[in-house]
């Protein structure tokens, strides 16, 4: 009984200094933690990385960093971490099975903010859906259509399709057609559509708009009307130069034909 007491003192001093140092441990490795998931940031920062990565990545390499100190604190005390490694290795694997949808959206997503095909305001097309986008996070982006409507969209369809992004270029080209009958002069209405394109402040000169004849239909003489715009001009000339060949063709009496056909009857004597 006289030998168990200074052993019983023995064992206490001997694992309360371990329990120190785990705690230690734990104390000292979360404010590493913290200061490398600040340098972690400010890198991304620098880089002018979207704001959304780069405070998934800081959060991200903070709690790896955080099961790595409790890992090493456990393992201070003596307990074996290779079983409890499994079983986390485990239960990873069953959530990453059972969230594999959800995981999907969410590669998707910080690949769309690490490349970015498109940013907030952008009109874009895509997984069949066009429209300005409004939010984009991690797992969905949002998008408004033109008349209205919120559309969310999980990242993975985005991802997996044809991005079509119109307003990533500064300027964009109107295509238009216009139409003439075939007794009408080509000279004469050639040159009225490059009046009506030139009376616009809006259409650049450089590139140089394109105006020429591209096909004999069936019923009229074809025009292609390629002017160029600046991106946020776009529909607001392809209305208004809509408009503007319909008058001009009408006041300088250049018809604009309906589509026909000749019908030619025979009569068979009997």
């Amino acid at each position: 009984m006289e030998d168990l007491i200074p052993n019983a003192k023995e064992l206490v001093g001997t694992f309360g200094i371990t329990i120190v140092v785990s705690i230690v441990i734990l104390i000292v490795g979360r404010i590493m933690a913290g200061i490398l998931s600040s340098i972690v940031k400010r890198m991304l920062t620098r880089s002018k990385v979207e704001e959304t990565l780069v405070k998934f990545a800081g959060n991200l390499t903070y709690y790896f960093l955080i099961a790595f100190v409790v890992l090493a604190a456990i393992a201070n005390l003596g307990v074996q971490t290779t079983s409890f490694i499994a079983v986390l290795g485990a239960a990873g694997l069953a959530i990453g099975l059972a969230l594999q949808g959800s995981l999907s959206n969410f590669a998707s997503g910080v690949l769309l903010i690490m490349f970015r095909p498109f940013k907030v305001g952008d009109y874009v097309e895509a997984a069949g859906t066009a429209g300005v986008i409004e939010d984009l996070q991690i797992f969905t982006t949002t998008l408004k259509t033109p008349d209205n409507k919120k559309v969310i969209i999980p990242n993975s369809n985005i991802t997996g399709g044809t991005i079509t992004n119109y307003s990533a270029n500064e300027t964009r080209r109107v295509d238009l057609t216009a139409g003439i009958g075939y007794g009408d002069d080509i000279d004469k209405a050639k040159a009225a559509l490059n009046e009506v394109l030139a009376s616009d402040e809006r259409i650049l000169k450089d590139p140089e708009w394109t105006v020429a004849v591209v096909e004999m239909g069936d019923s009229s003489v074809n025009f292609v009307v390629r002017p160029w715009v600046k991106t946020a001009d776009y529909w607001g000339v392809y209305f208004d130069i809509t408009e503007a060949i319909k008058k001009r063709f009408d006041a300088d009496g250049i018809s604009i034909p309906f589509p026909q056909r000749d019908v030619h009857v025979y009569e068979h004597k009997d």
